[in-house]
C-alpha cells in the first residue's frame, strides 16, 4: 500500500491541495497565480503548482487577498 505524504510536508501543492490546506477557493488561487509577478507559482508543463514556502510568506505579509 502506497503511503500518502501529508500536505504540510509537501514542498509544492496543486491548486486543489492549496485550496484545501489554506481554505482559499480554487478560483481565487488561479487568479493569484495568473499574475505575471507571482513568485509562488511553478509550472510543470501546463500544470500549476504552488510553492508552499513562498506562498506561506505571501500569506503572512498580506492583509487581504
Amino acid at each position: 500500500m502506497k503511503e500518502r505524504v501529508r500536505l504540510n510536508d509537501k514542498p509544492t501543492l496543486t491548486i486543489e491541495e492549496a485550496a484545501e490546506l489554506y481554505s482559499i477557493g480554487q478560483h481565487k488561487l488561479r487568479a493569484l497565480t495568473d499574475d505575471s509577478n507571482c513568485n509562488f507559482v511553478l509550472f510543470v508543463g501546463r500544470k500549476k503548482l504552488i510553492k508552499k514556502r513562498q506562498f506561506d510568506e505571501y500569506i503572512a505579509k498580506a492583509y487581504s487577498i
